[in-house]
């Protein structure tokens, strides 16, 4: 079977592997759509991964096709999304519940093989059935949208919330309308990049501003009547939108830190001592609760999408086969190409 192998840093090559037999408990996955997870470009092209070669893809799903030992046949033509985390359900964390806080997890399209290849066996404890209505694409979604949603879920926000989330990639547009879906009454979305901005807008967002850092307050005050926000969302990972969240707080405020780190990730002292004036939160997240306490937000993800509660299909600005993959890392990573969120689809 065809896969796109990370061969070294830089090196992204088509390899052909033995499609593989699922084990006991476990079920042969054929992909239908994979999506580029903004952390596979620096794993491509910067980081590199834990061991070379590696299949990236996280983001995924697709229809089984067979499956392994004490695994109901009844399964076969399901269609799913898949959990990418794999816990080691021994450790004290997964048998709490807590399993992306397993400590002796692997994990799909980084410490194992993903999914930019056509087959992938999968334990059937990863699996979430998609309802007949979502799409593969939008299933491939369901990860990051999430992820997006575990944020807004440890805000805890109340009804009637101001939000402003920084970062107007994927995750922070999906964190947005988490937001909203969640009952926030206005939200502003900040921004560098004048095209996200500009795509932003043309997906219907209210408040889509170019960060100016220091002048953002009034900015988010203007729209918030006079106010600042209940909740800032950092959602890119850079130290100046994470010193910008803590700016446009309200006392008593809350930070909620989403974004992967690129570099160093620093308060100034300033500002950290408005911090403490405000008596704000710092709150961070990692990954997503799947099949776990308090929620399953996987299912939570899938219900609203099913309903049209939660878009997310207007997000994909890419789709190409697995033959033209490696062509669209190098024009996201070129930027060639306005993109959000790109996805490789397969019939």
């Amino acid at each position: 079977m065809k896969a796109v192998a990370l061969t070294k840093i830089g090196k992204l090559e088509m390899i052909e592997k033995e499609k593989p037999q699922p084990k006991e408990g476990e079920v042969l996955v054929q992909i239908k759509a994979a999506g580029i997870c903004g952390s596979d470009i620096p794993r491509v092209f910067v980081n590199g991964a834990y061991h070379f070669p590696t299949v990236l893809g996280h983001e995924f799903s697709g229809k089984i096709v067979e499956t392994g030992k004490n695994v109901d046949s009844k399964m076969l033509g399901s269609r799913v999304a898949v959990f990418p985390l794999l816990p080691c359900h021994k450790c004290k964390y997964c048998v709490a519940g807590h399993f992306v806080q397993c400590e002796n997890y692997h994990y799909f399209g980084s410490r194992n093989d993903g999914a930019f290849e056509e087959y992938l066996a999968v334990p059937t404890f990863n699996l979430l059935p998609i309802s007949d209505n979502i799409s593969y694409e939008e299933a491939a979604m369901i990860e990051p949208a999430t992820v997006a949603q575990h944020a807004i879920q440890k805000a805890h926000l109340r009804l009637g919330d101001n939000v402003v989330v920084y970062g107007a990639g994927p995750i922070g547009m999906m964190a947005a309308r988490w937001a909203k879906i969640n009952g926030a009454n206005e939200v502003i979305l900040f921004d560098i990049d004048k095209e996200k901005i500009a795509l932003a807008k043309s997906l219907g967002f209210d408040h889509i501003l170019y960060n100016r850092g220091n002048e953002n307050s009034a900015a988010i005050q203007e729209i918030f009547n006079g106010e600042l926000a209940d909740v800032a969302v950092e959602a890119t990972g850079n130290t100046h939108s994470f010193n910008d969240c803590v700016n446009s707080i309200r006392k008593f405020g809350k930070v909620i830190m989403l974004g992967n780190p690129h570099s160093e990730m620093t308060l100034d002292q300033s500002v950290y001592d408005q911090c403490m004036r405000k008596e704000g939160e710092i709150l961070s997240v990692y990954n997503s609760v799947f099949k776990g306490y308090p929620i399953d937000e996987w299912k939570v993800t899938e219900r609203a999408v099913s309903s049209g509660r939660l878009k997310i299909n207007d997000l994909i600005t890419q789709k190409v086969s697995i033959d033209n993959l490696i062509e669209l890392f190098e024009t996201i990573h070129d930027h060639k190409e306005v993109s959000c969120k790109a996805m490789m689809v397969n019939k």
